[in-house]
């Protein structure tokens, strides 16, 4: 296992770790040839978003929130970027204060600036996205699915190496199978996390779509939903077994009726097969006459 995954392993700390990063007050692209490594206050004009951001959706109301908090308090936690070949920055982490920054009318932003490659910048813009607590469910489960794909990990690795627990990490990853109408209410808050939950245990597409839109008219709770499916499982179940005893009556029908033919053909007289419950039942050979009687007789003691 190489250097950069054992780095994965210990989360966003490490991979944002500011060992021995000096502070100085304003970061002057005339005059500082040697910025990285150090935090500074860089104009945001000069900083572009970080094209490997996995987070698509930004609340607006909440941006506005930050950014009346960053107006009073100022940027407290700084952002991360690295450092461009002209001069420019790309964020790594940080984007949601960047945005807030500028609805505050800052004109610049306090940031640890440091060097990483492409593949670095996606997998600690993944990691801190996965670390916040105000994603949605969809898209910390893109999150996960991405860094599986991209570095070729279990999800009991993923596990240990976010510290999330794997149930937590399969709960999140199952959403994705999921319609899309269903990810987009999840996305929208139309329901909740528990909602979805209970959803994927459904296995009809059509279902699941029919449940999500009760849910949204008539305002079902989590514990109504579990309750729908619990109710589907057992109603399927229940037409499951009608079938098999079905299956099982015609299998029997079919074996009495191939040993009464049997029989009727070796006697030569007609033969009925009675089946009762429980294996019981009667075997009935019809005689003609008192001579046919003999016959059978005959026959029937010969297999003696």
């Amino acid at each position: 296992m190489n250097a950069k995954k054992r780095a994965l392993g210990k989360g966003l700390s490490a991979l944002l770790d500011t060992p021995g990063a000096e502070v100085q007050p304003r970061y002057d692209i005339e005059k500082d040839l040697h910025a990285v490594g150090t935090v500074a206050h860089v104009p945001l004009k000069l900083i572009e978003s970080n094209p490997f951001q996995p987070r698509t959706d930004f609340d607006e109301e909440s941006l506005q929130e930050l950014a009346a908090s960053i107006k009073e308090q100022g940027v407290i936690q700084p952002v991360t970027i690295r450092k461009m070949e002209d001069g420019k920055f790309q964020l790594i982490s940080g984007e949601r204060r960047c945005k807030a920054a500028h609805l505050a009318g800052l004109t610049e932003i306090p940031a640890y600036i440091r060097t990483a490659d492409d593949q670095q910048m996606r997998e600690m813009a993944i990691v801190e996205n996965i670390q916040r607590e105000n994603l949605n469910p969809i898209e910390i489960a893109l999150g996960y699915q991405q860094l599986i794909e991209d570095y070729k990990l279990t999800q009991d690795i993923l596990s240990e190496r976010l510290g999330k627990s794997r149930p937590s990490i399969s709960n999140h990853l199952r959403l994705l199978k999921l319609p899309g109408d269903i990810q987009i209410g999840l996305r929208q808050e139309m329901i909740s996390m528990g909602h979805a939950r209970a959803l994927v245990a459904v296995d009809d597409v059509q279902t699941q779509l029919e449940i999500f839109q009760d849910i949204i008219a008539q305002g079902l709770s989590v514990r109504d939903v579990e309750e729908i499916v619990k109710n589907l499982a057992e109603s399927r179940e229940s037409e499951k077994e009608n079938v098999n005893k079905k299956t099982t009556g015609t299998s029997d029908n079919k074996k009495y009726a191939d040993l009464q033919k049997s029989l009727t053909d070796f006697y030569g007289s007609k033969v009925q097969v009675k089946a009762r419950t429980g294996g019981k039942g009667a075997i009935v050979i019809n005689f003609s006459s008192e001579e046919d009687l003999e016959r059978i007789l005959k026959l029937v003691h010969n297999q003696d």
